[in-house]
């Protein structure tokens, strides 16, 4: 049997989220853009709402609310603040790798304060050397004793002025590519850590930078399971943020939509409003199309994976698609609510700037057309 419905507490918790979201987020949704002050604040206030921890266990301070409550949080939490969003989907794809590879005293130092809202944790993968080749990292991380001595430098890290600690991928064994990475756990107020944070275009409450390590030491307890297995471990997490990205972006699209249907009912031209006119019409309702097939695309990726199966090439499908549909009919909004929508008293040149980050973070539309056709034809010998 088929059912596309929500649950009666999917349905009460986007009623929740989205009241958060357009009362407490969106009137301050443009600050942390005009100050670049990161919202910790509001961070903890979502642990508070659960939402910094929604599909984390209870037992480590999550909500254990599953997949398909994630996206909704990411979604309507979206439609308020898109910065504010990372803190569910840059939670989701942290906390599955903490929570499936971390032992429980890591789960329990970070994972949990994480999830309440109170850890902010960043993910250590790209270099300047590798972005989308993400297995051909340099950081290393070399074994002495009972620690691991640190050395490399991260690049365009989401959060890297604001996180606690980080989710690092270093090479173990500089040999090898993918079969070389290895995870670990690494607090940012360590002897041998420095960082900077860019000046982006778009995103500047979560605070994109680098992060350089020196000499760093870490105990061994704080590697996320074997040696050589950390690509692995980050790759099935993002089938779960990508569907999360798709949502976020969609949420900020619906919101914009939403506000622009109101202006096209109100304004007037040629004596008739603007809605009245199938130029402005048949435009609104291409957009909601797009965004109504990807956004059910993105629930039933999010269902796959609470039912454990396969959804790689879905999740890809989500994050090319995701933020591509919300980049044009954002734009589009913006268009249509004329040289009003190219100030900043309205939100959506901020949103068309944020949503831009996400097309390219987490895989580029070229990756995701790659994972796609691998699994479509199969990977090349």
């Amino acid at each position: 049997m088929l059912d596309f419905s929500f649950s009666e507490e999917h349905e009460t918790l986007r009623q929740v989220v989205r009241e958060f979201s357009l009362e407490e987020l969106l009137p301050r949704y443009a600050e942390w853009d005009r100050t670049g002050k990161f919202p910790r604040e509001l961070w903890r206030r979502m642990g508070e709402l659960g939402l910094t921890g929604i599909a984390v266990p209870t037992e480590y301070g999550g909500a254990g609310a599953g997949y398909v409550a994630a996206g909704i949080a990411a979604e309507e939490v979206g439609r308020g603040d898109f910065s504010c969003a990372y803190a569910v989907m840059l939670n989701g794809l942290i906390g599955e790798v903490l929570n499936r590879h971390g032992s429980d005293e890591v789960k329990r130092e970070f994972l949990a304060p994480m999830a309440r809202g109170e850890k902010i944790m960043a993910l250590a993968i790209t270099e300047p050397d590798a972005g989308s080749d993400a297995a051909g990292i340099k950081t290393t991380a070399v074994r002495e004793g009972d620690e691991y001595i640190l050395n490399g430098e991260k690049s365009g890290i989401s959060l890297a002025g604001a996180a606690d600690a980080m989710v690092l991928f270093a090479k173990t064994d500089p040999t090898q590519r993918s079969r070389g990475v290895t995870a670990f756990v690494v607090p940012l107020d360590l002897p041998g850590v420095s960082r900077t944070t860019y000046n982006d275009m778009g995103n500047r409450g979560v605070g994109r930078g680098s992060i350089f390590l020196d000499q760093v030491r870490i105990p061994v307890r704080y590697r996320l399971g074997e040696e050589g297995q950390g690509f692995y471990k980050v790759m099935n997490g993002f089938d779960f943020s990508r569907a999360l990205i798709a949502l976020q972006c969609l949420g900020a699209a619906e919101q914009s939509l939403e506000e622009t249907i109101r202006h096209v009912k109100e304004r007037e031209a040629f004596g008739k409003p603007l809605n009245s006119f199938q130029g402005v019409s048949f435009l609104i309702a291409e957009h909601h199309a797009y965004i109504e097939l990807v956004r059910w695309y993105a629930y039933r990726t999010l269902w796959l994976r609470e039912q454990n199966l396969p959804h790689t090439k879905e999740a890809a499908i989500c994050k090319w698609l995701g933020p591509k549909v919300a980049r044009e009919a954002i734009h589009d909004c913006l268009l249509l609510h004329g040289h009003y929508g190219y100030t900043q008293e309205l939100p959506l040149e901020q949103r068309l700037r944020d949503v831009i980050g996400l097309e390219i973070g987490d895989g580029t539309a070229q990756i995701q057309k790659l994972v796609i056709s691998r699994a479509l034809m199969g990977r090349e010998k």
